[in-house]
């Protein structure tokens, strides 16, 4: 019998996955990770750890598996928030879940899982993972879930085929509706529980608080732009080559204070991202206000009216090469060549046409359309059809 050790996180998803695994005559056990003490920051009522972990043992002892807790909230800390306090203090916006899945939890959690003895580690995860022989090779691939509303394939666009070929997503191939209907035939005790929307085993956090507890206030400009400055005119790039139109694309445009106007004050250039509404406090304006760019080193803000501003539409990013990631290595692209692929920049974003471009310095991604909001830190994955091939972070 094979033994599979499960995430159990006190949430539906991982609870009914467990069952199905147990079902299927798997000798699971339920494992726990405690990975935050700092409840000053958390939202207690949206996602409280020990609630979660309360849930997630009732689940076991239902299922009657053995469950375990384990406190990995050292290195977490080490690796995924000290790791968030240097993005955001260089201006750039992480993806914590996709780092505590890279880092936490099929890295950490799963060495810890296969110390027990454990063949597989499973999660409740939307996806799923598809073994083929390639060459006389196994390959694992990388697939959407089924339910589209809820693919987390983007969440684990940093996994290898080592990590891959270890790992059981037992409800890859169900939609919510159908994972809930069975949390409620088995009488599980969270079977109606809302999704987690918080961190990884963690919570909803308050992000201003959770940032100014390292990252302390100072006061800045908030300067705006108009959507018609000539600064937006010198885009005719046709007489480019293609590196060279990409190279030129790819920044956007570096704003300073003389390109707008000052119309308020800021408590630090490092609490906001690109794209952001909430949280200027500045009225007044005939649209709302959304951030274009920040400037952490000189801790000013550039703001434009508008979701359609120019400042907040792109078309091009770039990946250096040190952050180029391929789950399939094998389909990994040599320089001066380019494919065409389907690729996103955050969660439930509808898939994109795109072509990857790889030069020496790394990948840039030219979409067929404009994107919103294009932040640095975030992440790009591009997909073969319904299978995630690679990623990178944005720079």
């Amino acid at each position: 019998m094979k033994k599979v050790v499960i995430a159990l996180s006190g949430g539906v998803d991982s609870s009914v996955s467990a069952y199905l695994l147990k079902k299927e005559g798997y000798d699971v056990v339920g494992l726990f990770m405690k990975n935050w003490h700092d409840e000053s920051v958390t939202i207690s009522d949206e996602c409280p750890w020990l609630d979660d972990s309360n849930d997630a043992m009732i689940v076991a002892q239902n299922l009657d598996i053995p469950f375990q807790t384990v406190d990995l909230s050292k290195q977490y800390n080490d690796r995924i928030i000290n790791y968030m306090f240097s993005e955001y203090k260089n201006g750039r916006t992480p993806n914590p879940d996709i780092l505590c899945n890279r880092e936490i939890k099929f890295d950490i959690f799963m060495k810890i899982a296969l110390d027990l003895g454990a063949d597989f580690v499973a999660t409740g995860h939307y996806s799923r993972i598809v073994n083929d022989k390639i060459n006389g090779k196994t390959i694992y691939k990388l697939m959407s879930g089924v339910d589209k509303s809820k693919d987390q394939s983007y969440f684990l666009c940093q996994l290898n085929q080592n990590q891959l070929s270890k790992i059981i997503f037992p409800i890859g191939n169900l939609d919510k509706a159908e994972v809930r209907k069975i949390a409620n035939e088995i009488g599980l005790v969270n079977a109606s529980k809302k999704d987690s929307q918080g961190l990884c085993f963690v919570g909803k956090v308050k992000l201003p608080e959770f940032l100014k507890s390292k990252l302390k206030p100072k006061i800045g400009s908030i300067i705006q732009i108009d959507s018609l400055s000539e600064i937006y005119n010198d885009n005719d790039y046709s007489s480019l080559n293609i590196k060279e139109m990409l190279k030129k694309s790819v920044g956007g445009i570096k704003y300073n204070s003389k390109d707008g106007k000052k119309i308020g004050d800021h408590n630090g250039a490092y609490y906001f991202t690109i794209g952001q509404r909430k949280g200027l406090k500045v009225g007044g304006t005939t649209k709302p206000l959304f951030v274009l760019q920040t400037d952490v080193k000189k801790n000013l803000i550039y703001v434009g009216m508008g979701k359609d501003h120019p400042g907040l539409l792109r078309k091009v990013l770039l990946i250096n090469a040190k952050d180029e990631h391929w789950v399939r290595e094998d389909l990994m692209i040599s320089d001066n060549e380019s494919i065409k692929v389907m690729a996103r920049i955050r969660y439930r974003q509808p898939l994109q046409k795109a072509t990857l471009y790889k030069f020496k310095e790394g990948i840039y991604i030219l979409f067929d359309k404009v994107q919103l909001s294009i932040s640095k830190g975030q992440f790009a994955a591009w997909y073969k059809d319904d299978e995630l091939i690679g990623s990178g972070v944005i720079s």
